[in-house]
This record gives structure tokens, C-alpha cells and sequence, in this order.
């Protein structure tokens, strides 16, 4: 792996959460309390915070090969959702990929299993290619020098998702062959996600001496993940 001598995740700089996986913890907590319960973003925001949480305690336990890495990698990744929230609080558009979340909200047809699918879509479809090309840079290596964070991570939000499905899916009495959410849950993978956000993160490095093209690259990124999770949050009738 490359020799880093970036500064390490938590020290100054503009927009960053302080005290690494501690600050976006922090920052997830108080954005839970401020919004209600059944808000949509709040379902996500609780089902993120445990991911973080879990990750704060995999990097505690030595678990992760390289720490530095992945608490920059963790990091980087959470400021996406937050740049997201925090535009959305300032009546900006956020990024394609956040915006049928955040203009969903508050739908009273829309599910919070899928809410939280439509969370994790975004940011695992489009945030985790730019966090990982963000990682990279930062810390002067490979996106291929970050493959055992990246993989590690995955294999967090993989359990996660296992117990999100099992704690919001509706009950044996709801959730019948016939119902809309059942094909709904099925269009959408975790495992095709995450792979599509590895190949997308190695394509837009392979691109960084050609700005233009990158940049092409990440908006149909974004479009793209952004009709997916409008497809998860259709409305559905009880």
C-alpha cells in the first residue's frame, strides 16, 4: 500500500465531522431527536446510525486491517448523506440520488421499510463510489489498496440489512405474495449495490486525469440511483 501522510480523518478542515466515527455518531444522534419518529430521512438516519455505530466498535476491536483507512473511509462516506441533509435543511436540492427521499418524506403511503431502502440505495448506489475516490485521494493510495475497508464495511451493512428487514417488514398477516412491497423488496439487492458501487469507484479513478468525462460519469451515477430509489418509495395502499 502507498505511504499516506495526508492528515489523519478528524483534524481541521472545512465541513468535517470532528473526532472521526465519534463526530458523525454525534451528529446522527442530534439529527434524530430534532425529527419525528415516522419522518422518512429519520428512518434511514436510525438505521445509518447503527451502521456507524457498528463500525466505531469493529475499529475499537482492531477488526479492520488498516484503521486509519477505514475510519477515513467511514467518515468521507457519512459526509455524503449529511452534505445532503444539511442541503435539504437549507432548501437546496440535494444530490439526484437523495432527492425522492427527502421530497418523500412525509408520505403517508410510503412504508418505513421502504424508506430505509430508499436511504440505503443512495448512499450505498452513488455516496460509496465518491467516498471510496475520496479515500483514495486523500489518503494517496489505490481504490485497490482499500478493498479489505470496502469489503469489511459491505459485509457490516449486509447484517444490518438482514435485521432492518426483519424489524420494519410488516406482519405475516400484511406481507402476503400479492402485496406491492413484496416485489418492491425484490428489485432491489444490497450485494448488486455495493459490487456496482466497487466497479463505479475503480471507473471514475480510472478517469481522474480526465475531469470532464468523471464528472459525466458521476451525474448519470446519480440519475440513475435516483430513479431507483423513486421506484422503491412508490406509494403503496395498506
Amino acid at each position: 500500500m502507498a505511504e499516506r501522510t495526508h492528515p489523519a480523518p478528524g483534524d481541521g478542515g472545512t465541513g468535517r465531522p470532528p473526532d472521526g466515527v465519534q463526530g458523525v455518531v454525534a451528529r446522527m444522534l442530534a439529527l434524530d431527536a430534532a425529527w419525528p419518529r415516522p419522518d422518512g430521512v429519520a428512518v434511514f438516519n436510525r438505521v445509518y446510525l447503527a451502521v456507524t455505530e457498528e463500525v466505531g466498535r469493529n475499529v475499537t476491536e482492531g477488526r479492520f486491517p488498516d484503521v486509519r483507512a477505514a475510519v477515513t473511509l467511514d467518515v468521507r462516506f457519512a459526509e455524503r448523506y449529511l452534505a445532503a441533509v444539511d442541503a435539504a435543511a437549507d432548501d437546496r436540492p440535494p444530490p439526484a440520488c437523495w432527492r425522492p427521499l427527502f421530497q418523500l418524506r412525509r408520505h403517508p403511503g410510503v412504508r418505513p421499510l421502504q424508506f430505509a431502502l430508499a436511504g440505503i440505495n443512495a448512499h450505498i448506489g452513488h455516496d460509496l463510489a465518491l467516498a471510496v475516490v475520496d479515500t483514495s485521494h486523500e489518503l494517496g493510495c489505490e481504490p485497490g489498496d482499500l478493498e479489505d475497508e470496502f469489503d469489511r464495511v459491505g459485509d457490516i451493512l449486509v447484517s444490518l440489512e438482514e435485521r432492518i428487514r426483519e424489524e420494519l417488514m410488516p406482519g405475516p398477516d400484511l406481507f402476503q405474495i400479492a402485496d406491492p412491497l413484496t416485489h418492491l423488496l425484490g428489485s432491489w439487492s444490497l450485494d448488486r449495490a455495493r459490487d456496482g458501487a466497487w466497479s463505479a469507484a475503480r471507473a471514475l479513478w480510472a478517469l481522474r486525469n480526465h475531469p470532464c468525462v468523471a464528472e459525466g460519469l458521476r451525474e448519470r451515477l446519480d440519475d440513475a440511483v435516483g430513479l431507483a430509489g423513486r421506484m422503491l418509495l412508490t406509494p403503496l395502499r395498506d
